[in-house]
């Protein structure tokens, strides 16, 4: 039997819609000038990038609480790079310039325009709820969406079913009364967040990987991109 129709879309914003890797790199370089720390070089992004993954992957996991995360983040990566900084007068610094960071994902305008008035359109974040939407309207993107779930509002995090249970009692109690999660795709970059959290909810995923080495071999989603524009070939309902 062939799957249901899809009537709803929900989307990640980091690295999905806007890019949260170019914000980091301009923040970090501006910030440790800032702060007269050590110039920023390229290479002291992955070290971010590892350390920023770890402490997400604990609050997805339930062992790290947001404030927890904000508290040891900069610490971390300040001490793997042998910088002798403030972390948190950092984290601060770095929280606040996030808040004001609208630099659009390639192709994330082309696809909101493609998907608007086909599907009912749902931001699915994990983060803080005013910075997400001022992120959104900076980037002349909320007109675009109908729902806009964010963790810090539902009180529930991907990939937890409790982020996806608000969800779709909202949209029962307000849109569709018997829509199940197979009439629901999630589109997104995480694998522990975004494909893991919709496959064990039942619903259809789109794993969205731009750079080379997408785990495509043992990736368990139902489509992967490497442009958001590929998207249109299996999302074209009238």
């Amino acid at each position: 039997m062939s799957n249901p129709e899809i009537k709803v879309i929900f989307l990640d914003i980091d690295n999905t819609l806007l890019s949260f890797t170019g914000y980091v790199r301009q923040a970090m370089r501006e910030g440790f000038e800032l702060f007269h720390l050590r110039p920023y070089d390229d290479s002291m992004y992955p070290v971010f990038e590892r350390v920023n993954t770890s402490v997400w992957r604990r609050l997805e996991q339930g062992t790290l609480s947001y404030q927890e995360l904000l508290k040891i983040r900069w610490k971390q990566i300040f001490e793997e790079l042998g910088i002798d900084g403030d972390g948190p007068a950092f984290e601060e610094y770095f929280r606040g310039q996030l808040f004001s960071s609208a630099i659009l994902e390639p192709n994330a305008m082309e696809l909101l325009e493609y998907l608007h008035g086909k599907y009912v359109l749902c931001v699915a974040s994990n983060g803080p709820y005013a910075q997400q939407m001022n992120r959104l309207r900076l980037a002349g993107m909320d007109p675009y969406f109908d729902y806009f779930f964010v963790s810090e509002k539902i009180g529930a995090s991907k990939p937890g079913k409790a982020f996806f249970d608000y969800c779709f009692n909202q949209l029962h109690q307000e849109r569709f009364p018997h829509l199940s999660p197979e009439e629901a795709m999630i589109i997104g970059d995480s694998l522990t967040s975004d494909i893991a959290g919709g496959r064990a909810y039942g619903m259809r995923t789109c794993f969205y990987c731009p750079g080379e080495g997408a785990e495509a071999d043992h990736l368990e989603s139902d489509y992967v991109v490497k442009s958001l524009l590929d998207i249109k070939a299996f999302l074209y309902n009238a």
